[in-house]
């Protein structure tokens, strides 16, 4: 029988040429010298990340909350709490100086705090997400309250910190002026409706996950280990894991203020924190696993976080192209509530690409800051 040809034909040959092979080494030489070079005139000054000035003003155990000191006019609203998780650093949101969601708000005259829950160790081992909003968070709140002479604040969660402010809100509604939410999870099976590939697999992996094995992972550690986490998040988008620090690295070689953005984000990403033991068993099976948020099953201090509760002016904001909180996931949040205030806000770029991407950058900070200005 005789051979069939491909419907496609044969594939093009590649247009190489000595002259032109010679020429991309030469290009290749190049950016490595100037690459070296950078590397030897950085210094760390040069790739500090979260300068924005700032002052402490409360602290207990290993939590500390800080005020930032004004940029401009104050535009007279409610002080603004911004709550991060326990899965990474606040210190996304004032990466650098050029892409800072804290310099943006600041620049617009709010009046911004934000908590820095330290380095969890084996000894807080016990310590639950419990413990972090009805203590820590409430009582951040309670010295703004007092700073400000107001009986509400308002609250800027960002992901696991967004699920923060959510129970807090439920919790504590009669505190909270309005609460703005970011790439925060609330349904945590609604990944089943985003067939884009790669999007959920973190949501996908978690419920594969026994309870035992949850048990395993945090009795032998007493924690769930920052770097184990990370590996988890690299193992998400393995081409990007493999090619960043050859083809995109080599990219930037030859342009300093990419090379060094590219530095900052790397030391953001490597400054992972240990996740508390009992707070990873519930955020991993209470949520991830047995999705209590969306159904108001999930308690905490013993009382049952009620979303109908949250009566305040809610902000959502997603990341269109969110791998790791897919859009689904936050924007269920909509018909739980039990305010008629509620406002989507979905912007290009990813998990992180929303904090720091370009085009986001110039949307994130004043849709936030005139949303809260329309509500006082």
């Amino acid at each position: 029988m005789a051979d069939q040809e491909s419907p496609k034909g044969p594939a093009a040959p590649l247009n190489l040429t000595p002259a032109a092979l010679l020429a991309e080494v030469g290009t290749l030489g190049r950016r490595i010298s100037e690459g070296a070079k950078l590397f030897a005139d950085v210094s760390d000054a040069d790739v500090a990340i979260a300068t924005t000035p700032k002052d402490l003003v409360w602290s207990q155990d290993k939590v500390r909350l800080f005020r930032y000191r004004p940029l401009a006019e104050s535009k007279g609203l409610p002080p603004v709490l911004i709550v991060y998780g326990l899965i990474g650093r606040y210190t996304m949101a004032d990466l650098q100086e050029d892409r800072s969601l804290v310099r943006n708000l600041l620049n617009l005259g709010l009046d911004l705090y934000v908590v820095d829950w330290g380095n969890p160790g084996r000894a807080d081992r016990y310590v639950t997400i419990d413990d972090y909003v009805d203590g820590y968070l409430a009582e951040c709140v309670a010295v703004i309250q007092e700073a400000a002479k107001r009986d509400r604040i308002s609250l800027l969660g960002i992901c696991e910190g967004g699920v923060f402010t959510t129970c807090y809100a439920a919790l504590y509604p009669e505190t909270v002026n309005a609460m703005v939410l970011t790439i925060t999870p609330i349904d945590f099976h609604a990944d089943a409706r985003d067939a884009r590939a790669g999007h959920g697999f973190i949501n996908v992996w978690t419920r594969s996950l026994t309870p035992e094995d949850v048990d395993r992972l945090i009795d032998a550690q007493g924690s769930l280990p920052g770097a184990f986490m990370g590996s988890v998040f690299s193992m998400m988008t393995p081409m990007r894991t493999l090619t960043k620090y050859n083809l995109d690295l080599l990219d930037a070689l030859d342009d300093k203020k990419k090379f060094l953005n590219f530095l900052r984000m790397e030391k953001w990403i490597a400054d992972r924190p240990d996740h508390p033991g009992e707070a990873a068993k519930q955020w991993l099976k209470d949520l991830y696993q047995d999705n209590k948020l969306v159904q108001s099953a999930f308690e905490l201090g013993g009382r049952t976080v009620d979303l109908k509760a949250i009566t305040c002016p809610v902000l959502n904001v997603f990341a269109q192209d969110d791998h790791i909180i897919p859009p689904a996931t936050s924007q269920a949040l909509k018909d739980k509530i039990g305010t008629a205030d509620y406002t989507e806000m979905g912007l290009p770029g990813g998990h992180v690409g929303v904090f720091v991407g370009g085009k986001a950058q110039k949307l994130l900070g004043s849709g936030i800051a005139d949303w809260l200005g329309q509500r006082g």
